[in-house]
């Protein structure tokens, strides 16, 4: 088996208003230190496979159709296993 941990991000060019109101729900909290919030997702996979290159291509193809919008999210993720 290999695990998959999935990073989606919006991408910089994009608005995150969801990254603007925590920012500013901490700034209200009194941490003023944080400069900028980005909200985004992280998922975890088992892939039932021992094939690296099998595994990639995989979990390339779930985020190109579902697990991420490409048009205003960018994502990486790693393999871990096998």
């Amino acid at each position: 088996m290999i695990k998959a941990t999935v990073y989606v991000t919006i991408k910089q060019s994009v608005l995150d208003p969801q990254g603007n109101a925590v920012q500013g729900a901490l700034h209200s909290m009194g941490f003023n230190a944080v400069e900028k919030v980005r909200i985004g997702k992280y998922l975890e996979l088992m892939l039932k496979t021992t094939d690296r290159t099998e595994a990639e291509t995989q979990v390339r193809a779930m985020c190109e159709k579902l697990l991420a919008n490409t048009v205003i999210e960018d994502y990486r993720f790693e393999l871990e296993g096998a």
